[in-house]
């Protein structure tokens, strides 16, 4: 099958032949003439195989054959990053076409946002959050919705969007063609089917936690204070050259591009407690090859599309099996090969164990020749329970101080029992006053416990 033999408009067939694509994906295959043919679409297929045209050409082909004014059609997804990825994929497909898009998301200024809305652009690829703000407004107005979209559906509900998209639904009209399109296909999916889709054609093209077959994956068990060590060493050796970094936390992100600047790797971060221009300058350094090494946290599992990535390295295991699958994911897109490494210390062998069991095979391990893996490491972050121990002595060498200052004074030592904002000075005890006794309306607030 050819994508002329979809009887694709040919603006759009024009448009996917100055893209370089000939052949539909499996998933295109199958989930585009049921599309064209208005029926609601459930589908199902691993991160890289080209779910994204799969709804966006049939409601281009609608819009192009059809034309009409205002918003016709809604497409939802989890994350900025994936927000502008959906957009930029749909401006290579309506290249040739009169059909206008907006992306709507957070972290940027509302206003073009809003103006959209009051244009009536044709398309809206939006993240919950922001769009239910414009919703809220007097012209947030989708009345004439034809098409909904639940892009990587099941990483919606993981990050707890199901209560916003209860309350979008409410804002869209009832008669619409709705397709839902996701990496993994859990109960939680099943059921909301249930409720927005009607009679759906149902496309499962992978099993659960399939990972690509192009992809040659790798652990190197290493102890958790040298992994920033090795991580060099792979990039010395010449064995990693354009990578996508996974961490755990944003402070370990922070800390270990930090650490890979002080070392002479050039690269950038993104994470939630980044700012959207400086979420989307990391991106686009990386996407251009300026920056070789971008390090990440689970945020952007399934909002970067990258040509041709090489590897992605796994520098903290994931503890769920599926974000495993998402993160590699990343390379190997479209039938390409890549590689994806992940670093593996003692403490996260249970993790990495679940992950085995869940992609059906065992991986295999790699010992770097020449690394010395008894040499002495440098922690990443310094332990919980360390930082816990370290403030716990800051407030009482503090407390010492405070007490050193009033002796100092004559005043003599502090009441039992006092602490910070209580028995310091004339304010703290108006505070204490007002607050004794009971208030006009009982349950004893004072004036100062009820603002």
């Amino acid at each position: 099958m050819t994508f002329s033999d979809l009887h694709l408009h040919p603006s759009l067939l024009r448009a996917i032949e100055g893209l370089g694509f000939v052949r539909p994906t499996g998933i295109q295959g199958e989930a585009i003439p049921p599309a064209l043919d208005g029926r609601d679409v459930l589908g199902c297929a691993q991160t890289g195989s080209g779910k994204t045209a799969s709804f966006l050409l049939p409601i281009l082909q609608t819009l192009v054959s059809q034309p009409a004014r205002g918003t016709r059609a809604l497409v939802l997804v989890p994350t900025r990053e994936l927000a502008a990825q959906v957009f930029d994929d749909f401006k290579d497909l309506a290249a040739h076409t009169p059909v206008k898009a907006a992306a709507v998301f957070g972290g940027v200024s509302a206003g073009p946002q809003e103006q959209a809305f009051r244009h009536g652009v044709n398309v809206i690829i939006a993240t919950p959050g922001r769009l239910l703000e414009h919703l809220r407004a007097p012209y947030g107005r989708l009345d004439g919705l034809e098409f909904l979209v639940l892009d990587e559906a099941d990483r919606m509900l993981d990050m707890g969007f199901l209560p916003e998209i209860r309350k979008i639904l409410k804002f869209l009209p009832a008669a619409r063609q709705t397709m839902f399109f996701s990496a993994t296909m859990p109960p939680e999916i099943r059921q909301l089917t249930l409720e927005m889709l009607k009679n759906p054609v149902v496309i499962q093209r992978e099993k659960p936690s399939t990972t690509p077959t192009g992809i040659t994956q790798a652990v190197y068990p290493v102890s958790e204070d040298l992994k920033p060590a090795l991580l060099m060493a792979l990039f010395a050796r010449g064995d990693i050259r354009q990578a996508l970094v996974f961490t755990r936390t944003k402070h370990r992100a922070n800390r270990l591009a930090e650490l890979l600047q002080q070392r002479g790797v050039r690269c950038g971060r993104i994470h939630g407690n980044r700012s959207q221009g400086q979420r989307t300058l990391a991106l686009d350094e990386f996407k251009s090859g300026k920056c070789p090494v971008l390090v990440a946290t689970d945020i952007v599992a399934r909002g970067i599309d990258v040509e041709a990535l090489e590897h992605v390295v796994n520098f903290d295991v994931p503890v769920v099996a599926e974000d495993y699958v998402h993160r590699i994911g990343r390379t190997g897109r479209a039938e390409a090969t890549g590689e994806a490494f992940t670093l593996a210390s003692p403490e996260e062998r249970a993790s990495l164990q679940a992950i085995e069991r869940a992609i059906g095979k065992p991986l295999p391990r790699v010992t770097v020749p020449g690394f010395d893996y008894h040499a002495r490491g440098e922690q990443l972050e310094i332990p919980l329970a360390q930082r816990i121990a370290e403030i716990r002595r800051r407030k009482a060498e503090d407390r010492a101080r405070s007490e050193a200052r009033r002796e100092r004074r004559g005043a003599g030592p502090a009441p039992v029992g006092a602490g910070a904002g209580q028995g310091r000075g004339p304010a703290a005890g108006r505070w204490r006053s007002r607050g004794a006794g009971r208030s006009p309306q009982g349950g004893g607030r004072g004036r100062a416990q009820g603002r």
